[in-house]
């Protein structure tokens, strides 16, 4: 009997419906195509973006509660899928206050693989600790928002930084971690907790203020193999930046995977779209589909036993990109729904000749 994946699918407001049906429509595809079965799981929530947070009204308090409430139910899907043993959960755009309370509170961190030529970066960015997780108090008038860092999470972070890193490298070993973090706000705490990380894991760890990694890259070029653990505050402004210095072409076809080092949910991989909810063309069958069906078929390869789905799907995409199909923000002409059944009915099985590297993009998840 063929075994059956389970993938967890969690929906936004905006766009998030119209992304959810591209999702559903590709990994369906590909199963099929690889004789494999996959059976979605839905969140029973719709959950917030931004703008639909503004339109509920009710001012300040009222957002607040929306977003505690969004965060509580989206934490205890995640929670759930993974002790139901559920590997992969696809999410579309939700508020970003919502998600980075879990994110917090499940020890995330999203990575990225991004190489050009004999150079490749492993970016793993810190969603646990720092601004972004912080939790706000209201007086009239002011705002204070708390955020917090540990010496535990951040040895977790430096240890599965260094685990992704020898997995994608195994023939040579990882010489040094870059932290990039405005460490001089931390009273030297931080300092203390990279010397302490270097010490126990045996490899170079060294901390470095955001500006200083930006002008080494300036200065350096990208490294043949390189290592960045980022605060999120610098990470994700500055991912736009590297995808164009790695000529990774533009954000908005993007995928990114996040990880979750709390062992309550460990193994859980979530995907998103780079891109956010796009509130401003819900219902116009104009949004991007690239991004999402990067992710399907990741999902697909990693997690369902489809082998070489997101070669297929990267053949797929070239040939459409050779035709002129795209949606607008591409300069193309096609509505969301043609670019898809243009992929779908481009879509072939890939012939895989052996095993996956660790170092290709598609090759399943190292440690998860």
């Amino acid at each position: 009997m063929t075994h059956t994946a389970v993938v967890g699918l969690a929906v936004g407001r905006g766009t998030g419906e119209e992304v959810a049906a591209v999702f559903r429509r590709v990994l369906d595809r590909l199963a099929q195509l690889h004789g494999r079965r996959v059976r979605i799981v839905r969140s029973p929530r719709t959950y917030h973006s931004y703008a639909s947070l503004r339109r509920e009204g009710g001012g300040v308090e009222r957002m607040r509660e929306l977003t505690r409430q969004d965060a509580a139910h989206y934490e205890d899907f995640c929670r759930r899928q993974a002790a139901a043993g559920t590997g992969a959960v696809f999410r579309t755009a939700i508020n970003a206050q919502s998600l980075y309370l879990v994110r917090q509170r499940l020890s995330a961190v999203k990575v990225d693989t991004l190489s050009a030529g004999d150079a490749t970066l492993l970016l793993v960015r810190d969603e646990a600790q720092g601004f972004y997780t912080g939790e706000n108090q209201h007086e009239p008038g002011v705002l204070h928002r708390a955020t917090t860092f540990s010496r535990h999470t951040t040895d977790a972070i430096v240890a599965f930084a260094l685990h992704r890193a020898r997995a994608l490298w195994p023939e040579s070993p990882v010489e040094r971690i870059t932290l990039a973090y405005k460490y001089h706000l931390l009273d030297g705490a931080l300092e203390d907790w990279a010397a302490e990380a270097s010490a126990r894991h045996g490899v170079a760890v060294e901390l470095f203020q955001p500006d200083t990694v930006n002008r080494n890259l300036i200065a350096h070029g990208l490294p043949a193999r390189g290592v960045i653990v980022a605060g999120n505050e610098w990470a994700d402004i500055m991912h736009v930046v590297l995808l164009d210095r790695f000529g990774a072409g533009r954000q908005e076809n993007h995928f990114t995977e996040n990880a979750h080092l709390h062992p309550d949910v460990a193994g859980l991989v979530e995907y998103q779209t780079v891109h956010g909810s796009a509130d401003d063309i819900e219902g116009t069958d104009s949004v991007n589909p690239v991004a999402t069906i990067r992710a399907a078929a990741a999902i697909a390869e990693r997690h369902a036993g489809c082998s070489g789905a997101a070669r297929a799907v990267e053949d797929a995409l070239d040939q459409l990109a050779g035709r002129g199909v795209g949606t607008p923000d591409v300069g193309g002409r096609h509505s969301t729904t043609e670019v898809v059944d243009a992929l779908l009915d481009t879509l072939r099985p890939h012939p895989v000749p052996g095993p996956t590297t660790p170092g290709d993009p598609a090759a399943p998840v190292p440690g998860r």
